[in-house]
């Protein structure tokens, strides 16, 4: 099975708890839903680092502050197992496509977000309120 790592990087807005996603690049992805920044760990790189680096690559913020593990979730159709870290996003942040992944890159607030994400990263969401709440 297919390893991934990403993060889910929130801000406190004076509306809300906004987090960052992406949107994959490409003509055939038009429609595809939406991400959490997140990729294939190189060999010998902790799930964590290769959260924190895919992360970097793809929206240009380096999530240097500590992160919260919020476990994994499997694509069904391919198999895929994503393994998720939760962490605060600096308020003054500003995401860029800074990856020919991604031709979108985003900070939405948590409602827009379960709108537009991957359905099977849904439980991600919930998993940080939950977080957030403690």
């Amino acid at each position: 099975m297919k390893q991934s790592a990403g993060t889910l990087l929130y801000r406190q807005t004076s509306s809300g708890t906004e987090v960052l996603i992406v949107h994959p690049s490409g003509n055939y992805n038009r429609h595809a839903p939406w991400s959490i920044p997140k990729g294939l760990p190189d060999a010998g790189e902790s799930l964590e680092d290769a959260a924190r680096r895919e992360t970097r690559e793809e929206t240009g913020i380096d999530p240097t502050g500590p992160l919260e593990p919020l476990g994994s979730v499997r694509y069904t159709k391919s198999r895929k197992q994503i393994h998720a870290f939760a962490g605060p996003a600096d308020p003054n942040a500003r995401p860029r496509c800074a990856s020919w992944e991604v031709d979108r890159a985003e900070f939405v607030p948590l409602d827009r977000a379960r709108e537009l994400l991957h359905p099977e990263q849904l439980p991600l969401l919930d998993r940080l309120e939950t977080l957030l709440r403690r």
